[in-house]
């Protein structure tokens, strides 16, 4: 009996509680996860076909763009602001200061269409993920990362490009040639 109580119960959860929502912000391809956190959405500029998983911390306050196709898997993290180095370096004077305090970093992040953004990854301040690009499963952006670059580590440094990936697989399925082209602006 219990096991079946637990197996209604995770299903109302899920039904009710960690359901995808569509149509975000007037894109009706666009799936945000309920869970996820979005600070500063005035900040936000969001195409469509975009898919934002479980669990994830956006913060948008200082611009944060997501071009078409982008995916944001789980448990991410994307910053547009950072007072760690701020409230260290001035301590208690932190409460009295006015203004923008020394060592705050603030710059807008841009993530290119059809990038990928694998889970337990933090985007810093200033940072931009080019189109077609990977960072991998905890990842840490800092600055630019190319077009069609992958992405791994802490902080993470290209070890691959995305084309040669997506050229065998566009061997395999040549229906897939020209759509891809469409975004990419070449094939692979």
């Amino acid at each position: 009996m219990r096991t079946l109580l637990n197996r209604w119960r995770r299903r109302l959860a899920r039904a009710l509680l960690h359901r995808m929502v569509f149509g975000e912000a007037g894109q009706p391809h666009t799936r945000i996860a309920p869970s996820t956190c979005i600070e500063g959405e005035a900040g936000l500029r969001l195409a469509d076909h975009v898919f934002i998983g479980q669990f994830n911390f956006i913060d948008a306050t200082h611009g944060l763009v997501v071009e078409e196709g982008v995916q944001i898997t789980n448990f991410c993290s994307i910053v547009t602001h950072s007072t760690h180095d701020a409230l260290r370096v001035n301590g208690h004077r932190t409460a009295t200061l006015g203004g923008e305090l020394p060592g705050y970093r603030k710059g807008a992040i841009h993530l290119g269409a059809y990038s990928f953004v694998g889970p337990h990854s933090l985007i810093e301040p200033g940072s931009r993920l080019g189109k077609g690009a990977i960072l991998c499963a905890y990842g840490q952006l800092r600055g630019a990362a190319p077009d069609f670059a992958i992405m791994a580590g802490q902080p993470a440094r290209q070890v691959g490009d995305t084309r040669e990936r997506d050229a065998s697989l566009i061997a395999k399925h040549p229906e897939l040639a020209e759509a891809y082209a469409a975004w990419a602006g070449a094939q692979p």
